[in-house]
């Protein structure tokens, strides 16, 4: 890549420098680096130079979340021994599934700058459908979770039709969505509120089921690390084809052995206690696939553009109105998911689906994971670090015998701080010239 090659005004190649004595003559110009380059140099100065112009120009990334889990374990390890415990770890692994599911779908709700306040009424409503055809109608499990989730992503695909298409406000349709999927879902469970799931069946199986064998966690986490070496190694060799910035082998050995370690560490604790969680397992397949979809494909691509500029993206020759009736249609389907695991988990689907703090804890888990309220800037991976942050919160004053109230009031202020740190870094890039 080139430099930039800067002059003053007495130092134009055009003109002799009035600064200078005759037999100077013009002095040559001064080069100096643009520091909106993207080349490091090399070795560990040139990372730490790059972190710092990354946080410089407020991109921080998951640098808050993580050193908050941190302090968030440290603290609950310190006042009870227990919390750190493989049962404790692989029960919070299970628990964060059904939400960290349905805050998938509203991270990509959020990268268009809009809001889904439905996702908790349509988990009701798929856990209470499949309940009905499954348990009361005799429909064969795997159709009735069929129609379940695809039941979800028709709800979702209307609101994203009424919103993308006759231009209301996606506030003010989803919160209708709320109100009327739950009206729904109790219609659908009938006078007695509450229809009991087989545990043994396919969707009691979700949260029950566990890998027993050590092999299934260590053999998941070997694939994880080879998988994330060889697709660095060959993003590497397309970057350095195309005669772009590519990370060094230095570096993606480096970070493929910090996953290796967080990998084989969380493998190791969840044998020690029933081995690998189903539930855990499949939401990590889920966060594979979907950041694969948001990060590699023009599909992707379209969705965070358009969260950074509507009618930049509308000029581009994105179908705007698809974009927004899919993205909704993703949540839709996914909070349909979250209401399975939720099924699942209770053995029933009941009259308390999708009410209390669960909307809270969804949208709390994108944006505390590091997804921007504001469009444009998220990743799927906030939501895990997002939902092990809320979940770990909750187990912990569980621990601690803290009630209800407390857990509300910690979780909002973790939830305020984010926001205020989101709208921080937001002027913060912009004041960097980053957006």
């Amino acid at each position: 890549m080139s430099v930039d090659e800067t002059t003053t005004p007495n130092d134009h190649p055009d003109r002799p420098n009035a600064s200078a004595s005759p037999s100077e003559g013009a002095r040559p110009p001064v080069v100096t680096a643009d520091p909106r380059l993207l080349v490091r140099r090399p070795g560990s100065a040139g990372h730490l130079d790059a972190f710092r112009r990354r946080l410089g120009g407020g991109d921080l990334g998951a640098v808050p979340v993580v050193v908050g889990l941190a302090a968030i374990w440290g603290v609950f390890q310190t006042l009870n021994p227990a919390f750190l415990s493989a049962q404790n770890l692989s029960n919070i692994a299970v628990a964060m599934v059904a939400t960290g599911m349905m805050s998938v779908g509203v991270t990509f709700v959020l990268l268009l700058g809009e809001i889904d306040l439905s996702v908790g009424s349509v988990s009701g409503v798929g856990g209470a459908l499949f309940a009905l055809l499954a348990v009361t109608h005799g429909v064969d499990e795997w159709v009735a979770l069929v129609c379940a989730v695809a039941t979800g992503a028709i709800i979702g695909a209307v609101h994203g039709v009424v919103f993308a298409r006759l231009g209301a406000p996606a506030f003010a349709v989803t919160l209708a969505g709320l109100l009327f999927w739950n009206g729904l879902m109790l219609r659908l469970l009938g006078s007695n509120g509450t229809i009991n799931i087989d545990s043994e069946g396919v969707v009691g199986a979700l949260t029950t089921h566990y890998f027993s064998d050590v092999a299934a966690a260590h053999g998941l986490a070997t694939l994880a690390v080879v998988g994330y070496g060889a697709a660095a190694l060959r993003d590497t060799r397309r970057r350095i084809a195309a005669g772009i910035p590519a990370r060094s082998p230095g570096e993606i050995a480096l970070r493929t052995g910090l996953l290796a370690c967080v990998a084989y560490a969380a493998a190791t604790v969840l044998n020690q206690y029933k081995g690998l969680p189903l539930a855990t397992a499949l939401f990590l397949a889920v966060l594979v696939t979907m950041d694969f979809l948001l990060r590699r494909t023009a599909y992707g691509r379209k969705v965070t553009a358009l969260g950074g500029g509507v009618e930049a993206s509308r000029r581009a020759g994105v179908d705007v109105a698809a974009v927004r009736v899919s993205v909704f249609a993703l949540s839709g389907f996914f909070a349909a998911v979250g209401g399975l695991f939720w099924a699942s988990k209770i053995a029933a689907a009941n009259q308390s689906a999708g009410s209390g703090d669960l909307l809270m804890n969804v949208i709390a888990a994108a944006v505390i994971g590091g997804t921007s309220l504001f469009g444009g800037r998220g990743r799927v991976w906030n939501a895990l670090l997002g939902v092990m942050v809320i979940t770990s919160i909750q187990y912990g004053l569980a621990l601690q015998g803290v009630g209800a109230p407390v857990q509300y009031m910690i979780t909002g202020g973790v939830l305020l701080a984010t926001v205020v740190l989101d709208s921080a870094t937001r002027r913060s890039r912009r004041t960097a010239g980053r957006g």
